[in-house]
């Protein structure tokens, strides 16, 4: 009986004990269990950048204050060159279409052991002399305007011709179209605009205005040549440089003229062959620019030549010519009288 009566108490005591352990594990506070990191994890994590953020309020305030300067837009590199329309209808009255396929007459075969007598000049053409009026020549025709810049223009704008800075005149360095375009019209400026009280409301680009009538003058380099086997002195042109005048960016003042690019002749021949020359005086018998090149109907004044010039020098910078244009001229004159004495002095009669 007393055994049974144990063991009965003994029982109570355990579940009590346990009832005691259950509620004190209900009031204990739950512990997080450690994971421990590895290396593979610590590449899997997302890493936040730290890049600032901008102040959108504040910059609403300064955009809403200021009106930002405008980027320039891209450079167009076209050249000034008239779009003329084509007639739809035959616009003369008798068939023209035959001369615009003329091509020149290649060069005679000049040797240089037959050489007897060489010497390089350069000229310069001022369009403003009656003689050379036809280069202002500016009326259309159904080949583009007829002013002799626009046909320079044209035959680079559809890339007939290579180009050729003016640093030299060998032909040495290719010029782009859009270095021409930059030395003509300069970089493009942006210009702000203000208002009655001072204040920049706004900003504009604009680059200077090309006009082709500005083109006025003209160098021309071509080499003289007398050829012993055919008794003859010939002319050759090399190169055709157009002249441009040069102002400051500030006080847009003169300054002077500078070479805008040359184009060599013999690439040019073609082109000139298929634009007919303005004649005021006999219409009917119009020449080619191609014809009167080798015809010389021009007249361009001698800047510089290689006779008697060691030191490789323009007139204008002779000793004593500076500034006195009446004696350059004369000097050039000078320069023609020997070419022509040399000729004839070759003769007995």
């Amino acid at each position: 009986m007393k055994m049974q009566y144990f063991k009965f108490l003994l029982v109570v005591l355990y579940l009590g004990l346990f009832a005691n352990i259950a509620e004190a594990q209900k009031k204990k506070a739950p512990v997080r269990k450690a994971v421990k990191k590895t290396a593979s994890s610590r590449t899997k994590a997302n890493i936040q950048s730290t890049i600032p953020q901008a102040d959108t309020i504040a910059t609403a305030v300064v955009a809403s204050a200021v009106t930002p300067i405008p980027v320039p837009e891209k450079f167009n590199d076209s050249l000034p060159v008239k779009m003329v329309k084509k007639s739809l209808r035959p616009d003369e009255a008798v068939e023209t279409t035959m001369l615009n396929d003329r091509t020149p007459l290649p060069y005679e075969n000049l040797r240089a052991d037959d050489a007897m007598y060489r010497h390089k000049i350069w000229r310069e053409i001022d369009t403003r002399e009656k003689i050379n009026l036809p280069f202002k020549y500016s009326a259309d025709e159904n080949n583009g305007n007829q002013r002799f810049i626009s046909i320079l223009f044209k035959a680079i704008q559809d890339s007939v011709v290579t180009v050729f800075d003016a640093i030299d005149d060998r032909f040495t360095t290719p010029m782009t179209r859009e270095a021409i375009v930059r030395k003509m019209s300069g970089e493009p400026v942006i210009i702000p605009i203000y208002d009655s009280v001072g204040n920049v409301t706004s900003y504009k680009t604009e680059s200077r205005d090309i006009v082709l009538d500005s083109f006025y003058k003209f160098r021309v380099k071509e080499e003289v040549i007398f050829d012993k086997e055919s008794s003859r002195l010939f002319w050759r042109i090399l190169g055709i440089a157009p002249v441009m005048n040069v102002y400051t960016a500030q006080t847009n003042q003169y300054v002077g003229t500078q070479e805008l690019f040359w184009v060599y002749y013999p690439d040019m021949r073609p082109v000139f062959s298929k634009y007919n020359v303005y004649n005021g005086k006999n219409y009917g018998a119009r020449m080619s620019w191609e014809d009167l090149f080798e015809s010389r109907m021009f007249y361009g004044r001698i800047i510089k030549s290689s006779i008697d010039n060691p030191y490789d020098r323009f007139i204008d910078q002779y000793p004593g010519l500076k500034d006195k244009g009446i004696l350059q001229l004369l000097e050039g004159e000078n320069i023609k009288e020997k070419i022509f004495n040399y000729e004839q002095d070759l003769w007995s009669y």
